[in-house]
């Protein structure tokens, strides 16, 4: 089994203490060993995640995120990110939502759902929690979700969404743009033999959530499919 090593979270650090293209290109031969072993993990992580959903994502390397910052529109202009990280999105439309990974010492995490949903799909979540919001508040509060995720996160307005009612009892929920759950872990978690193992059961606990809202996607509030 592919692991995080020791050295992957180090080269980080050093980026981040020599973010400049000078030093990265001469010590580019290193990132290329250290971006391997997060190749060959990714790709443990898929062939893992493909058991129990069904991943666009051909490969763990087509997976993982460039290190190169695009800095065009951010005040931000160091060139290199100082984390390794990647996405795999479910196949099909039958399927919602995406996963995403963040290695970093020290703020390592997973997460998953909808970051950007358009505003249609926007729309229809929250016409279906403007109706009936039970069945997502039963899977927030589940032991498992709970223990695992903590709450519901993601970015939120502070008004109310327009066409909704201020009073709906649902307007904590109206008031997301994003849905998304996360997992931290520490970085003896990270080292560790059974890292792979725990970030895919991570993701496999998502599924709940990310079915849920599949099925809120391709059906209108009568259920009756729309895909």
């Amino acid at each position: 089994m592919a692991k995080i090593q020791p050295s992957n979270l180090e080269f980080l650090k050093l980026i981040k203490k020599n973010n400049n293209r000078d030093w990265f290109n001469a010590n580019k031969d290193r990132y290329l060993k250290e971006h391997e072993n997060i190749v060959a993990f990714a790709d443990v992580l898929l062939f893992e995640m493909n058991k129990h959903d069904v991943i666009e994502n051909q490969s763990g390397k087509k997976s993982l995120h460039r290190i190169y910052r695009d800095t065009r529109f951010s005040k931000e202009k160091t060139p290199y990110k100082t984390n390794w990280s990647g996405g795999f999105q479910r196949a099909t439309k039958k399927r919602r939502g995406g996963y995403y990974f963040h290695i970093e010492a020290g703020n390592t995490f997973i997460a998953g759902g909808f970051w950007g949903p358009d505003p249609k799909d926007l729309k229809r979540i929250r016409d279906e929690f403007a109706y009936d919001a039970a069945p997502l508040r039963k899977i927030l509060k589940s032991k498992n979700f709970v223990n695992t995720f903590g709450t519901l996160k993601g970015e939120q307005i502070k008004t109310t969404p327009k066409g909704f009612d201020a009073d709906n009892a649902n307007i904590d929920l109206l008031r997301y743009k994003q849905y998304i759950i996360v997992k931290k872990f520490t970085d003896k978690e990270v080292l560790s033999d059974k890292f792979v193992k725990q970030m895919n059961d991570a993701f496999k606990g998502m599924r709940p959530f990310l079915d849920y809202m599949t099925e809120v996607l391709i059906t209108d509030v009568n259920g009756i499919s729309i895909e």
